[in-house]
């Protein structure tokens, strides 16, 4: 009998078709007779659209359709908010009316019989616009008015921060990130009658069906949403764009499949990003190094069509212990399209500011940083006053601290050498919260000794594929390899959006409980079958175990395959389908993960270069399904934080709102000559509340805390503070030369 493949590196199942080139991602499904379609984006970012000429392009060789606000029809806004898993990124459907309320907004959509001729007619749509300067920035914006978007409250801040004997007072800017996978959004919309087929880049099939319906007017049995691989998406491919809904009605207008391709240009504009936010953090402590006051007043940007809120309060509330704490959050609306979660949402700029502002407490207080932490460190959520399900954070960092060799650390500012190179250290906690949703799986275990696990969550490149097949083999015995699992489409029983950490959390019980359901049906067979040699036994004394049915007080060498029992009974399969949910046992905790960040940076005073040269995470994350899978994710998000603390920044033009910096070449991300030797450590403790697994989800966590542990390592070994993110040369050499 084979060992359990859980906590194991197992290579993705999925890895073959995507090496090879045959994994189909959104735009690359082989329809005949497609058609091609290119948005006409909007060049002003505030305005109302006076004249659209669409003659001339209408006249070019091969064109077909010129769609915008004068032809399209009637679009509905989809609930949102009002129903669970009805979000839309952007609310306002394509050509709702003739207001432009960002650069980049979608005007009209040519659709032609080749891409080369849509493109060129979509630069012979001449749009007329009366313009009005926009507003890009939050510095540049009205103060906002009225309730806070988010907010946390206890104790009596204003008196503990008079009387706190050790004060700070400091504003963190974290930019706008844009996500920028490697796989642009996409769509090919299909329709057989009155049948529409969308096929999609998406992290949440569920949804983007549920949108679908509500925006179209149609049945859901009418629409099917598939998504069968993603080349990532970090948030931006959560919920559906307007390009989705433009490609459907063209697609119907012109009576053949429709492919739209959303260049890189207008992954700038079109599909979100991480909101530009600033963080005033107010912190006052005793001498001896605790903390008793705690203030983040926090002002994000959101667009004029939708209020998106970031929400930094949460990571503010319960990381650290402190009586009095106040964080509020408000919107700042501007000409900018709708941001979306960026991975990590929330938590990281959070984190960015309250982890930056704990490194300099803790120089005010001539303390060292992880010491200061550990004398804050929180045995509960005081933000709720709930337990912990678990949390071994105090071993995250001891941990850390002795892999990355800590004590070792000179605390005083550009002491630390390497040749010529002076040294900075730096560390940062990381969080994220678990949760679970609800979601349905059906397992059917077959004659040919196989077995089919399917649902309507999808895989965007995490490995979830691969988790469906470990779960499945654990539980029967029957290999990995031996596994299918279908995934991405929506007429499979419903499964969770890939967002929040929270999908392998989701889908883990309900694969456990649809396999058990197909083994108990399979043992139930196997005393109704004749011949079989459990005939007339009773099931509940019989196991599955390593693909053999046999007597529970017996050795498994001892039974019979599994499918001889359906081969005798003449049965093709047996199924099991399970529907799970969140359970009132997990509303009593706080369901958090934890974990610490340790980096090394290296400056060169000469060429005034800064590099991260070295860096240890250590998660306490649950238990790992997939050891492999896992630190992919980790190490993943650390990379992103290093292009966060040094790189990213999208930058808009204050005379039209354009993203100056809108491609590859500008908008600089972390290459391979960036990134550091690392090292991942996970804890591996079960969590006993979450799942039977213990697994809580890992996906983001890893990017959270990064860019502080950068800016605290950076100050170390320069004696600079950044506190505007991202920390580029100049920032530091005019106070270093």
């Amino acid at each position: 009998m084979s060992s359990s493949v859980i906590g194991t590196p197992v290579t993705r199942i999925d890895g073959r078709l995507k090496v090879t080139g045959k994994a189909p991602y959104a735009v690359e499904h082989p329809l005949a007779n497609i058609a091609h379609g290119v948005p006409v984006p909007s060049t002003v970012g505030s305005g109302r659209i006076v004249r659209i000429d669409s003659a001339e392009a209408e006249k070019m060789p091969g064109v077909l359709l010129v769609l915008h606000h004068g032809n399209i029809g009637t679009l509905y806004r989809p609930a949102g908010s009002l129903e669970q898993m009805s979000r839309p990124g952007e609310s306002r459907p394509p050509f709702e009316d003739d207001n432009v309320y960002y650069y980049g907004q979608y005007v009209a959509l040519v659709v032609a019989n080749t891409f080369e001729q849509a493109q060129d007619a979509a630069y012979h749509v001449h749009v007329e616009y009366e313009t009005k300067k926009p507003t890009v920035a939050i510095t540049e914006a009205p103060a906002p008015t009225g309730a806070p978007a988010a907010s946390s409250h206890r104790g009596d801040f204003d008196a503990a921060l008079k009387q706190a004997p050790v004060q700070l007072d400091y504003t963190y800017v974290t930019p706008v990130e844009t996500h920028n996978p490697m796989e642009m959004h996409g769509t090919i919309a299909v329709w057989e009658g009155d049948k529409l087929t969308l096929y999609e880049s998406s992290q949440g099939v569920v949804n983007h069906h549920n949108v679908a319906s509500q925006v179209l007017d149609m049945p859901l049995e009418d629409i099917n949403v598939i998504s069968l691989f993603v080349g990532s998406g970090f948030g931006d491919k959560l919920f559906p764009w307007p390009h989705s809904w433009m490609t459907a009605l063209a697609a119907k207008k012109v009576g053949r499949p429709v492919k739209v391709a959303v260049p890189r240009s207008l992954m700038f504009t079109a599909v979100g990003h991480r909101p530009a936010i600033r963080q005033r953090v107010q912190m006052g402590a005793t001498q001896d190094g605790k903390l008793v006051a705690l203030r983040n007043d926090i002002l994000q940007h959101t667009s004029l069509i939708d209020p998106y809120v970031e929400n930094c309060v949460e990571g503010t509330s319960m990381l650290y212990s402190c009586p009095n704490l106040s964080a509020e959050q408000q919107l700042v609306p501007l000409n900018v399209g709708t941001p979306t979660p960026m991975r990590g949402p929330g938590r990281t700029p959070a984190l960015f500011a309250i982890e930056s502002a704990m490194d300099e407490m803790a120089l005010k207080l001539n303390m060292d940083p992880l010491e200061f932490r550990l004398k804050n460190y929180a045995e509960q959520d005081e933000s709720s006053g709930r337990p912990w399900s678990s949390k071994h954070l105090r071993e995250a960092y001891q941990t850390g601290a002795e892999r990355f060799g800590w004590s070792k650390r000179d605390p005083k500012v550009g002491s630390m050498r390497k040749g010529d190179l002076i040294l900075g250290w730096g560390m940062a906690t990381c969080t994220w919260p678990a949760s679970r949703h609800a979601c349905e799986v059906r397992v059917r275990l077959m004659a040919d000794g196989t077995a089919r696990a399917s649902c309507a969550t999808q895989d965007i490149g995490t490995g979830t594929y691969t988790v469906f097949a470990e779960v499945v083999s654990d539980k029967t015995g029957i290999p990995v390899d031996k596994v299918h699992v279908a995934l991405g489409d929506s007429s499979l029983p419903p499964g969770p959006t890939s967002g929040g950490s929270s999908a392998t959390s989701t889908v883990l019980p309900a694969i456990v409980e649809a396999t058990e359901q197909a083994i108990d049906a399979v043992l139930k067979a196997a005393t109704q079958t004749s011949g079989s040699p459990f005939s007339n036994t009773d099931p509940k004394t019989l196991k599955m175990t390593g693909g053999q049915i046999h007597a529970g007080d017996k050795s498994p060498d001892s039974g019979v395959p599994f499918q001889e029992i359906l081969v005798a009974r003449r049965l093709s399969a047996l199924d099991g389908r399970a529907k799970t949910d969140v359970t009132p046992e997990q509303k009593k905790y706080a369901l958090h993960s934890f974990g610490a960040h340790f980096c090394e940076v290296t400056f060169d005073p000469g060429l005034q270069r800064l590099h991260v040269t070295r860096w240890v995470s250590v998660i306490d994350g649950g238990r790992m399904i997939n050891e492999k899978t896992a630190k992919n994710q980790i190490l993943g998000g650390v990379v992103m934080g290093i292009g966060m603390a040094l790189l990213e920044e999208t930058i808009y033009d204050p005379r039209n709102g354009k993203p100056i910096n809108n491609n590859f070449a500008d908008y600089m991300v972390p290459v391979n000559a960036d990134i550091p030797e690392m090292e991942c450590i996970f804890l591996d403790y079960p969590d006993p509340v979450i799942n039977q697994y213990g697994a809580r989800g890992i996906g983001e966590i890893g990017l959270t805390g990064c860019a502080s542990a950068v800016a605290d390592a950076t100050y170390h070994a320069t004696g600079v503070r950044v506190r505007e993110l991202p920390i580029l040369v100049e920032k530091i050499m005019p106070k270093v030369a």
